[in-house]
């Protein structure tokens, strides 16, 4: 995330300055962080304000600096450049975090944040009872804490666990920075590996590439050569290959085809495609990847685990399927019926034969596109189960497709991982074939969004009586993880489906539905057109250059939509843009919305984002002990300023974050598509611009457009919509 234009990132390299001629031989600065200017969290690079020792002045200082925090003192090296917008800068080649010795700047470093337990308060008692022995104090004799004023048991130990972490990312710091590794990527690798990390890396720097975002193969394979693995090892080879499996599965592939793979990785590593068939061999004989012939004869590389989980979902819908039905016998056509005479309405054909077959047990996917009535099917289904008193448990991938799942049922919902009791500290499913979960019934709602990870961790927990519902929309994103799990369900044609393509006369008033249909259709959107005083579900406003589609979406939101249409600027509405960068990016406007709707605020600081009590913030990851998910939207209801804490209400649940959680949050004013996946909003603002071509495909647009349940309002070029061909 950033806080400056986003130009910052991508400004040409300084010129060195006329009395620099060579660049500068490496010069040193020693000061307190001031303010992160900018800061790229995927890159490393980083603009700071740093305000050197016994200076009142700020200089910038720009290089891999993405780590650092306000407030922090740092010795960096490097040399004076100018740059033609921004002036005299201090390009940094290497840093060192380091512990002040004047009185103001050491309570400002542990005022910080980046040491838990202690905020300003305690920071001014520590130095006036310790002075420049605090340091010694907390590194070496920590139980002395507790003779300052105010210091319990339970603080010094709050306090030292903190200073432990903090002193291993130094370490950290210090070690990669000599491999050419950015500093920027300490605080991930701390928090994959702990106090160890060193240790790790050097055993296997390869899994670096595996485990940390944004360390691609080449830089952990540049730190193995320098530690000194010879470039044709076959410990080499194997990393390298697991490592493009990874990136495979990572992009949706469950396998990949032997001999383009061979050559894939031959090119890549630089060796005989000989050496990479001894290294697949290797990884198949220590059980790391599986070898398997598909039936058109090609040859097939697997990695293990999605191998297992592929063979585990095929072979436990296929017993679900044969196993007997415990099922009360259901008359489905009478019970449907009861349930139209009782509702007032008639179901279509296709919701009725899509009722029946659920009735009837055993496993069943419904698909269908907005409109078609999968809403009420589900609650046709589990209205006649409850009237015969089958038991019958609701769950979806995302928290908030749980609770939307909740809402038009008016019937309990969790997500999957907390249905089937994931275990972070286990990493493990509790409910399982030893634990399964007890119920006769299951539907399962946004079934596209699932991996096959995830229906191998369901369909293992469900007794062989269980039936099973799927319900989805196929033409939505695929799963962000390895396998289309609900597509390829589909495609097998083994697996009992009810497609539903009606569009309900309700339905058909709505200008979101029918475009939503014409897009994936492949057809242009219809966009009626405005009279005065007149409203529309479906918009587009028309702006050629992104910074003033900018300034339309920040006009949409803060202004003409709440008033027109009684929306709330913050809850109500939702920005879905195509891509993270650019000025239309989430990104930016993350940026330009916050500065809108929540301009000021006691806030705190982490890698260049804001908080404020009141930010509309995003979970980034899965935290099981906190029991928040990837892509749970919630505001910020208090912040902390002495601790660097903050907590967040989602949807009533309020949830605790420590300064080194942050990481793990951003702001969710503008998120991308994939993000939205799963969820609803009253109002959706997207941009469309051709700045975008790369993204704007027809299942991308489409999925955005699905999010809206009020008003969908297209910010740009009308062109951006025909880019791709794709309509």
């Amino acid at each position: 995330m950033t806080t400056m234009d986003e130009d910052r990132a991508s400004q040409p390299s300084p010129e060195p300055l006329p009395d620099d001629p060579e660049g500068g031989k490496p010069e040193g600065l020693e000061g307190t962080v001031e303010r992160i200017l900018f800061s790229n969290d995927e890159t490393g690079y980083a603009v700071v304000g740093l305000r050197p020792q016994g200076t009142r002045d700020e200089v910038t200082i720009i290089g891999n600096l993405a780590t650092v925090q306000p407030q922090e003192f740092l010795h960096v090296e490097g040399g004076w450049v100018t740059d033609k917008k921004y002036g005299r800068q201090f390009r940094v080649e290497r840093f060192t975090p380091v512990q002040p010795t004047a009185t103001e700047a050491m309570e400002r470093y542990l005022a910080s944040g980046l040491i838990r337990g202690i905020g300003k308060r305690y920071a001014k008692k520590l130095v006036q009872k310790f002075g420049a022995d605090i340091f010694d104090v907390i590194e070496n004799h920590p139980e002395k804490l507790s003779k300052a004023e105010g210091i319990g048991p339970k603080r010094v130990e709050q306090i030292r666990a903190s200073w432990t972490e903090h002193r291993a990312l130094r370490d950290i710091m210090m070690f990669v920075q000599q491999y050419g590794i950015p500093q920027g990527f300490a605080h991930r690798i701390y928090r994959q590996y702990g106090v160890h990390s060193i240790e790790k890396i050097r055993r296997n720097p390869y899994q670096l590439a595996l485990d940390i975002k944004g360390i691609g193969f080449k830089s952990a394979d540049m730190m193995a050569q320098k530690i000194g693995i010879p470039v044709e090892s076959v410990d080499r080879c194997k990393s390298g290959i697991f490592f493009m499996l990874q990136e495979l599965a990572g992009e949706g592939h469950m396998f990949f085809p032997a001999d383009p793979l061979i050559q894939r990785a031959s090119e890549a590593l630089g060796v005989e495609p000989d050496l990479i068939v001894t290294a697949i061999n290797a990884l198949k004989e220590d059980g790391h990847v599986v070898l398997d012939l598909l039936p058109d004869q090609t040859r097939a590389v697997y990695l293990a685990s999605l191998h297992r989980h592929e063979v585990g979902v095929a072979t436990g819908l296929l017993h679900l399927m044969k196993s007997g039905k415990l099922l009360p016998k259901i008359e489905p056509l009478k019970e449907i019926a009861h349930f139209e005479t009782t509702h007032g309405f008639s179901l279509a054909s296709h919701q009725k034969q899509a009722v029946a077959q659920a009735l009837g047990g055993g496993v069943l996917v419904i698909t269908g596109g907005p409109g078609t009535g999968k809403t009420t099917i589900i609650k046709a289904i589990l209205r006649i189960l409850q009237k015969f008193g089958v038991s019958t448990l609701l769950a979806a991938p995302t928290g908030r497709a749980a609770k939307r799942m909740n809402e038009l049922t008016d019937m309990p919902a969790a997500t999957i991982h907390r249905l089937l009791q994931f275990s972070p500290q286990e990493n493990k499913w509790l409910r399982n074939p030893q634990n399964p979960l007890k119920t006769d019934f299951i539907i399962v709602d946004e079934a596209s969004m699932i991996d096959v990870q995830l229906a191998h961790a369901l369909v293992r927990a469900l007794q062989s009586t269980t039936s099973l519902v799927l319900v989805g929309d196929i033409d939505q994103l695929p799963s962000v993880g390895a396998g289309s799990f609900l597509r390829d369900l589909l495609q097998s044609q083994v697996v009992p489906q009810v497609r539903l393509h009606e569009i309900f006369r309700q339905a058909q008033a709505s200008h979101i539905v029918m475009n939503a249909h014409r897009i994936n259709a492949g057809d242009v959107p219809i966009i009626p057109p405005i009279k005065d005083g007149e409203v529309s579900d479906f918009m587009l406003v028309e702006r050629e250059d992104p910074a003033s589609a900018v300034d339309a979406i920040k006009k949409l939101v803060q202004v003409q939509i709440p008033s027109k249409f009684g929306f709330d600027a913050r809850a109500d509405i939702q920005v879905i843009t195509p891509m993270h960068r650019g000025l239309l990016g989430a990104q930016n406007m993350n940026r330009e919305l916050q500065n809108l709707l929540n301009p000021r605020g006691r806030g705190i600081e982490r890698s260049g984002i804001a908080f404020r009590p009141g930010d509309k913030v995003m979970q980034t990851s899965n935290d099981y002990d906190k029991d928040v998910f990837n892509g749970d939207i919630g505001f910020i209801s208090s912040v902390n300023q002495d601790d660097h804490t903050l907590r967040v209400n989602f949807d009533g649940r309020l949830v605790f974050y420590e300064s080194s959680d942050l990481d793990d949050l951003e702001l969710a004013y503008a998120i991308t598509v994939h993000k939205s996946q799963g969820s609803e909003y009253r109002a959706v603002v997207m941009p469309v611009h051709t700045t975008h071509f790369v993204m704007l495909q027809r299942n991308l647009l489409y999925t955005a457009v699905t999010r809206g349940r009020g008003l969908v309002v297209l910010v740009g070029q009308r062109r951006a919509l025909l880019t791709r061909g794709e309509f």
